[in-house]
C-alpha cells in the first residue's frame, strides 16, 4: 500500500506502509529507499529534514550532471538501511564542527566491520545540510575503485548515518603522524600517489574539482586499496550541460586544508581555476609524504599566500636539496616549519630510492629519485596551464618503479606498521578485552582529522 506525498518536476516520491513497522519512501529519480521511523511523520522537522536533504541531492543532479553519461549501480542496496543491522563498537573521530561522529561498527548480517558517520541533522545549520548534499549527490553518482564507497546512506532518528568499509591502516596522513615522521619511502609514496591519480582522473573526467586533495583524504585498506575520500568540497564544472572552462567558488569549511591549495584557488580572482588545481594539491601532498609535514604548515596565511602567489615552490627534502653543512648539522625540526628548498646541494652521502641514511645523522641524508623531483616539479608549477592532467601523470616515468600489486608490496613496504584488524570477538568472554585491543590500536592513529 502505497500514496504520493510530493511531486517535484522530474522527482516523485511515495510512502510505503511497511508491514513490520515503520514507513519507507522512495524516489523514481535515484531509487532511494529508506525505513523511516514514525516519527518522522509524528514530529514534522524529523521529515522535513529527510526531504531537503535527499530531494536537494536529487535536484543538483538534474541540473549538475556529468559530461559522461555512465550507467549508474546501486552500490548502496547491499546494506541495509536500517540502524538495528550495526553493533556500534567505540568512537574513533568526529568532525564537522562536532556535529558529526565516526564510530567503528559491526553489520551483524555478515559481521563485516564499517565506519559509520553520524550527523546530527536538528543542529545542522541549512548551509552546512546543503555542503552534504553535495557529498550525497557524488557518492551516487561516483562508481569507482580508488573513490572510497558508501555502502548505504540513510535517515536514524534526527541522524543521518553514512556507512563506509573500514579502512585498516587508517590515512597516509595517520601513517607519516605515528610512525614515518621524516616521510616514506619513495616506492610506498609511487603507490599511493598513483592510487590518488586514478580518483583524480575518473574525478575529473566526470567534470569536477576535488578542491581537498591531501594526506588524511587517502585511506588504506588492509589488501592495500587506496582510496580518496573527502568528497564534501568536491564542485561541479558543469554548468546547464556544459562544462564551464573555470570556477570561482571558494571552498566551505577549508581553513584546514588551505597549505594543500593551489594559488589560483586562493588568489580568488576573475581568472578563477579548474581541475589543475587538484595536480597542485597532489604536489604539496607528494612533499608531505615525502617529508613528514607538509609544506607552509606553520606560516601565517598571509604569508603562505604571498609565497605561493610569488612562484616559491616546496619540494623534496634530500641531499640534493638541503645544503650540505645543514646534514652535518643535529637533527632539527626548523626545516619541518615550511618544507620550502634552500638551494641545490651536490656534497653528503647519496642513499637512493629516499633510504634514510643507516648512521642516523639527519633524517633527510637520503636521495629521492630525479624521476620524483620532476614529478613534484611538474605538478607544483605556478602556471596552471603548464601543469599535466591526472591522465597524463599516471604515465609518468616515477611510476615505473611499481613492479608489483599494491596488495602485495603495500604491507611491506609499510612495515613496522600492521592493520587494525584485532576486533573484538564474537565469544562474549572475550568482548571486553578484543574492545579494549582495538581501542589502543585506533589509539595510535589521527582520527580526529580522518574523513571518511
Amino acid at each position: 500500500m502505497h500514496r504520493n506525498i510530493l511531486l517535484l518536476p522530474g522527482i516523485l516520491i511515495w510512502e510505503h506502509q511497511c508491514p513490520l513497522g515503520g514507513k519507507r519512501l522512495f524516489c523514481n529519480c535515484c531509487q532511494f529507499l529508506s525505513l523511516i521511523p514514525q516519527i518522522f511523520f509524528i514530529v514534522p522537522l524529523h521529515f522535513y529534514l529527510f526531504l531537503h536533504f535527499h530531494l536537494g541531492a536529487c535536484a543538483r543532479e538534474d541540473s549538475h550532471e556529468s559530461l559522461t553519461s555512465l550507467p549508474r549501480r546501486d552500490t548502496m542496496g547491499s546494506f541495509l538501511p536500517d540502524s538495528s543491522a550495526y553493533e556500534l563498537l567505540t568512537i574513533i573521530g568526529r568532525g564537522l564542527e562536532d556535529l558529526m561522529t565516526v564510530n567503528l561498527a559491526r553489520y551483524r548480517p555478515t559481521g563485516e566491520h564499517v565506519a559509520i558517520r553520524r550527523i546530527d541533522l536538528e543542529s545542522c545549520t541549512n548551509e552546512m545540510v546543503n555542503y552534504l548534499q553535495a557529498e550525497l549527490h557524488v557518492s551516487k553518482l561516483f562508481h569507482h575503485s580508488s573513490i572510497l564507497p558508501y555502502r548505504s546512506i540513510f535517515i536514524a532518528q534526527n541522524e543521518l548515518w553514512v556507512i563506509s568499509p573500514f579502512m585498516a591502516y587508517g590515512s597516509a596522513r595517520d601513517l607519516i603522524s605515528s610512525h614515518f615522521t621524516d616521510g616514506m619511502n619513495e616506492l610506498a609514496i609511487a603507490y599511493i600517489l598513483l592510487g590518488m591519480l586514478k580518483a583524480l582522473d575518473y574525478i575529473h573526467h566526470m567534470g569536477y574539482v576535488h578542491r581537498s586533495v591531501k594526506a588524511s583524504h587517502v585511506l588504506i585498506s588492509v589488501d592495500g586499496q587506496v582510496c580518496m575520500s573527502g568528497l564534501r568540497s568536491i564542485i561541479s564544472l558543469i554548468r546547464h550541460g556544459q562544462r564551464a572552462r573555470v570556477v570561482h567558488d571558494f571552498p566551505q569549511y577549508s581553513i584546514k586544508v588551505l597549505p594543500w591549495l593551489s594559488p589560483e584557488v586562493l588568489q580568488q580572482n576573475l581568472q578563477g581555476y579548474d581541475f589543475r588545481s587538484d595536480i597542485y594539491s597532489l604536489g604539496i601532498t607528494a612533499c608531505e609524504l615525502a617529508n613528514g609535514h607538509v609544506p607552509f604548515k606553520d606560516m601565517p596565511a598571509t604569508q603562505m599566500l604571498l609565497e605561493k602567489l610569488n612562484g616559491t615552490v616546496p619540494c623534496l627534502l634530500d641531499t640534493t636539496t638541503i645544503p650540505p653543512e645543514e646534514l652535518t648539522m643535529k637533527p632539527s625540526r626548523s626545516g619541518a616549519d615550511s618544507g620550502i628548498c634552500e638551494g641545490p646541494s651536490t656534497g653528503g652521502a647519496h642513499h637512493s630510492n629516499g633510504e634514510p641514511s643507516s648512521s642516523g645523522s639527519h633524517p633527510y641524508s637520503r636521495t629521492f629519485s630525479p624521476h620524483f623531483h620532476a614529478f613534484v616539479e611538474l605538478c607544483l608549477q605556478r602556471d596552471p596551464e603548464k601543469r599535466p592532467s591526472a591522465s597524463a601523470l599516471i604515465g609518468h616515468s616515477f611510476f615505473k618503479q611499481i613492479k608489483r600489486r599494491p596488495s602485495e608490496a603495500l604491507p611491506d613496504l609499510f612495515r613496522p606498521v600492521t592493520p587494525i584488524t584485532g576486533f573484538v570477538s564474537t565469544q562474549p568472554q572475550d568482548a571486553a578485552s578484543g574492545l579494549a585491543s582495538l581501542e589502543s590500536g585506533l589509539s595510535h592513529m589521527d582520527v580526529d582529522d580522518w574523513d571518511f
